[in-house]
């Protein structure tokens, strides 16, 4: 097999591949012998059949497979012997002239074709220690632990039903059956029999809860609500809709003590306790709102002190994601570019920017977990399957089984916690100092998520 290099420009490659007509040939046998034991054939012994006679009958079909092997080969020698690493799948090009074609598929012709493809691009890490980090950290106040305490105390709060023909009040309890109409035609989801619903708690469309203020179990009232512009549904935003509404019963809430009796409702044997687990639960949130600042701060430092070429394929690739989103989202909402202030092509320059940046960072985090050896075990993959699949009620065997027969999706599990333990390699290393900061500031949304 003889290569040779036609190509290197940047990070973009192309090598000619031929393979001699005779090395065709022995390759070709090589398969018909192996396969002389397997076929059975009318009128000869297993084993017996002369290769001339399988090359007759199987030869151009095998071939398909010899010149697979070829491909495969050429390309293992060629990135072995220049130390090249592909940043994606090559291209393959073969002659188109017929004659040409019939030769090599006779093993009469020399095998010609042409492999193109990029490369990864080459760069020094350096040390990480020159990177400087600020990690917000904010102190959980007292009165957010009661504010929680109290949220769930009103979500568990029990109601007690009203007298007989005492008319429901706000923060009152109803159970409703329902029906939603555009026009004279029912909708899909404008359904519901025994929904609860408390009055005041804004849980249904603006406008319906405060319609049956004043009604009393037994009551049949009409509601007339007109949905948000923005609601989720695009066939009812905008849209006036009527719904026949039964109130089957009205109750009051009763009130609720947050004691250890209470705090016995969850499993804990003292209100210390639960007061105990639900700081835990709020300083949980605290810690993901720092940590995702930080981490934000570490891929803007590392964007800025990285600057490469970068492969177009991968650029391209990414951006064609993103772009598919933003045109998915823009039809879902009946949104236009013009609405959000900027042109199309202004809008594709700006992704593009991002799309440069993911691959950009995407190729130095891999880059240092491979030189840090950072390596994600099959329990740590299994555990995250694990927690998406308890999203799924019901449903966890058939989670479970596609991604045991999806390579890409278990691919797609393992990607972000290798990231986060790359990123943790790299934050040891570098000089983070904590800022005392308040709520409002740890909590404030990033100035470009989508650039993140």
């Amino acid at each position: 097999m003889q290569t040779t290099e036609t190509l290197s420009q940047g990070l973009k490659r192309e090598y000619q591949v031929v393979l001699a007509a005779a090395e065709l040939a022995v390759k070709l046998d090589s398969q018909l012998a192996g396969l002389k034991d397997k076929v059975r054939i009318n009128g000869f012994r297993p084993g017996k059949v002369p290769l001339g006679h399988l090359k007759r009958l199987y030869g151009k079909s095998i071939m398909g497979d010899v010149v697979q092997e070829a491909v495969n080969e050429a390309q293992q020698q060629i990135l072995g012997e220049n130390k090249l690493r592909l940043a994606g799948q090559p291209k393959i090009d073969f002659p188109e002239d017929r004659d040409e074609i019939e030769k090599v598929l006779e093993a009469s012709g020399d095998l010609k074709f042409s492999l193109s493809f990029e490369v990864l691009p080459s760069f020094e890490l350096g040390a990480f220690d020159e990177i400087e980090l600020e990690r917000l950290v904010a102190e959980v106040p007292d009165a957010e632990v009661q504010q929680s305490l109290d949220q769930l105390a009103e979500r568990n709060r029990p109601y007690e039903a009203r007298e007989e023909g005492a008319a429901a009040q706000s923060g009152d309890r109803l159970t409703i059956d329902f029906v939603g109409r555009l026009g004279d035609e029912e909708f899909e989801g404008g359904k519901g029999e025994g929904v609860d619903l408390v009055l005041g708690s804004g849980s249904f469309i603006p406008g319906f809860e405060a319609q049956l203020e004043g009604a009393i179990a037994g009551e049949a009232r009409k509601v007339t609500v007109t949905f948000p512009a923005d609601y989720q549904a695009p066939n009812l935003a905008g849209k006036e809709a009527t719904f026949d509404v039964t109130v089957k019963a009205v109750a009051a809430p009763a009130t609720v003590a947050i004691d250890d009796a209470f705090a016995k409702n969850f499993g804990l044997d003292s209100l210390e306790k639960l007061r105990e687990a639900v700081l835990a639960r709020v300083k949980a949130d605290y810690d993901r709102a720092s940590r995702e600042k930080l981490k934000r701060a570490l891929l803007d430092a590392l964007d800025r002190k990285y600057a490469f070429e970068l492969p177009e394929d991968m650029v391209e690739q990414e951006f064609g994601g993103i772009w598919k989103q933003v045109e998915a989202e823009l039809k879902s909402t009946g949104k236009t570019f013009a609405d959000s202030g900027e042109t199309e092509e202004e809008q594709r320059v700006e992704y593009r920017r991002i799309s440069e940046r993911r691959v950009r960072l995407g190729l130095v985090v891999a880059e240092i977990g491979e030189k840090a050896g950072v390596k994600v075990g099959d329990d740590e993959v299994g555990r995250a399957v694990a927690e998406r699949a308890r999203q799924f009620p019901g449903q966890e065997k058939l989670f479970w089984d596609y991604y045991q027969k999806n390579p890409q999706a278990l691919a797609e599990i393992r990607a972000p916690l290798f990231e986060e333990k790359v990123v943790d390699h790299i934050i040891r290393l570098a000089r983070v100092t904590d800022k005392t900061v308040s709520k409002e500031e740890l909590f404030k949304p990033l100035d470009d998520e989508k650039s993140a």
